[in-house]
């Protein structure tokens, strides 16, 4: 009976945790860029980010969610600690109100729940109605596990095991608590396990001292995750907000811990239906924290600040600027992100290109040296651009955001190669020149720099097609494709020329000559791969793949002249 109780039990969280899940996945897909952006609206004082803070964790159901933005915001510098603490504080008390409404006997709206979002989901014309077919799908699993949970519960009220084995590990008030805190992290939701908390006390399997202690452990728990996957090692400033907000809650709990039985039979004298009592006493405390707290923030601010100080600013070129991890459950943002960080790999490249042609004009090596630097900082990008997408590809995207994924990636996987291009052929032929003294004619130095600037030209608008998504753009990227490859054509026709006329720069540099112009023009396609993903979303790609090879036919069946 013990067992059957149990993976009944751990059947009914798991449904709990899935219906939370996917109410938080869904507000977040459908407001979360409006939400990010009240949220740094209200950031001017301590109360408005504290109503912010409760407004915000009401919709997320989800304090760690709020910890998780909010220090991302800190980290940067981009929101004082003051008013994010208030957030926090604010985001305590947000997340009490879902146990609040859950503790009345609301579990016949469940079917109505399913129903609606059913509809909303398979039959909303946008994105956004879909995810508030999501969240109204997670609220009925919400009540459904909480009805399971009561039925669970109540015919083993007749297992003298269970009950047993209940008294014996909530027995000690100060054990509740770190039971309390222990479950609360290990599922990463203060709602689930209060939740938890109020049917056991509604059945009885748990005095209501105990209830009150593990509501305790609780909110201590739900400070304990942002501390961990909020914080960046490297950064001990990003520490300051999640140790923060485990003050407040710590200090809370030491507050009134020690006059929890009093407490109990208090509350136990005006409210006596314990799933009630418990909630009320939730709600009770997270507010009393923050009335008392919140006037306490600029010593606490000020403490944190020496105690964990700024990270000395390091210029590592390989650290991603852009990927913020707290992004991820938000789509939308996350690709943003993923778009700038892929941007910032971009000037990266671009820097290297003009550097590699600077050095092979003016044999300057320290100009190779440093491209070499720069490529080990691209591969690092990419390398972090690759990670951070693949995690984001690991929930459910929309067709359309998962377009835009496997878009970023390619065009990050072409710079990189780029990058490789430049790298391992260009500045091992500018090396080449510079050791050898060798030096192009005026001819050829001219046709070299001006295919140069076209290609880097085109690299420019390459990264306006990956951020816009112009189809005019793209046309003209693919048509200077075509114009490049003759222009090629015609830089080596002139070379051979000049071959013929015996010059001696010529003859000297007539392999450099000939290899530059022919990596140049493979970075000139690694940058045109941006344009097909546009074309092809307009229709387009296969009228210009037919144009291409036609155009290809006859300018590779062209004898060179001899």
């Amino acid at each position: 009976m013990g067992s059957l109780v149990l993976l009944d039990l751990m059947g009914g969280v798991a449904l709990l945790l899935w219906g939370l899940h996917m109410v938080h996945s869904g507000v977040l897909r459908a407001f979360g860029p409006d939400l990010r952006r009240l949220l740094a609206k209200a950031l001017n004082n301590r109360f408005t980010a504290f109503a912010a803070g409760i407004g915000l964790t009401a919709l997320l159901q989800s304090s760690t969610a709020t910890a998780l933005i909010t220090s991302s915001f800190t980290a940067e510098g981009l929101v004082g600690l003051v008013p994010a603490l208030a957030i926090m504080l604010g985001a305590n008390v947000g997340t009490t109100l879902i146990v609040q409404i859950l503790s009345f006997n609301i579990a016949a709206a469940a079917p109505v729940l399913f129903i609606v979002g059913l509809v909303a989901f398979r039959t909303g014309p946008r994105s956004r109605i879909k995810d508030i077919g999501r969240v109204s799908i997670g609220l009925g699993l919400m009540l459904l596990a909480l009805h399971i949970l009561l039925d669970t519960l109540a015919p083993a009220e007749n297992a003298p095991g269970v009950r047993v084995f209940m008294n014996a590990i909530t027995g000690d008030p100060v054990l509740c608590i770190v039971i309390g805190a222990i479950v609360t992290w290990i599922v990463h939701s203060s709602v689930a396990s209060v939740l938890l908390v109020m049917s056991l006390a509604y059945a009885q399997f748990i005095s209501p001292a105990a209830g009150l202690a593990l509501v305790l452990g609780a909110n201590l728990g739900s400070a304990i995750n942002p501390l961990i996957e909020g914080a960046r090692r490297d950064n001990p400033a990003s520490y300051r907000l999640p140790l923060g907000n485990l003050i407040n809650r710590l200090a809370g709990v030491l507050l009134i811990a020690p006059f929890l039985r009093p407490i109990t039979e208090l509350l136990l004298a005006w409210q006596p239906d314990l799933a009630k009592l418990t909630a009320e006493f939730h709600i009770a405390f997270n507010v009393a924290t923050a009335i008392i707290f919140i006037g306490l923030l600029d010593g606490l601010a000020t403490l944190l600040k020496k105690l964990l100080p700024d990270r000395v600013q390091e210029t590592d070129p390989s650290r991603p600027r852009y990927l913020d991890e707290s992004a991820l459950e938000t789509p939308s943002l996350a690709l943003a992100d993923a778009a700038r960080e892929t941007l910032h790999m971009g000037d990266h490249v671009e820097i290297m290109l003009r550097k590699v042609m600077a050095a092979m004009m003016t044999n300057d090596r320290a100009l190779v040296d440093q491209v070499s630097r720069m490529d080990n900082a691209v591969d690092g990008l990419d390398e972090a651009i690759k990670l951070y997408v693949t995690k984001l590809t690991r929930g459910s995207l929309d067709e359309r955001e998962g377009q835009r994924a496997m878009e970023i990636i390619s065009f990050a996987i072409n710079l990189e190669h780029i990058g490789d291009i430049i790298d391992k052929n260009l500045s091992e032929l500018a090396t080449k020149k510079i050791k050898r003294r060798f030096q192009f004619s005026p001819e050829g130095a001219e046709e070299l720099s001006a295919f140069h600037k076209r290609t880097a030209d085109s690299l420019r608008i390459a990264f306006g097609v990956f951020m816009s998504g112009d189809v005019n753009e793209a046309r003209k990227l693919l048509a200077e494709k075509a114009l490049l490859r003759n222009a090629e054509l015609a830089a080596t026709e002139r070379h051979l020329d000049r071959l013929r006329e015996g010059r001696p720069e010529t003859i000297e540099t007539t392999s450099l000559h000939l290899d530059v112009l022919r990596d140049l023009r493979r970075i000139h396609s690694h940058i045109c791969s941006v344009a097909y993903p546009v074309l092809d979303a307009a229709g387009e790609l296969p009228a210009h793949r037919k144009a291409e090879s036609e155009a290809a036919m006859p300018a590779t069946a062209q004898p060179l002249p001899r």
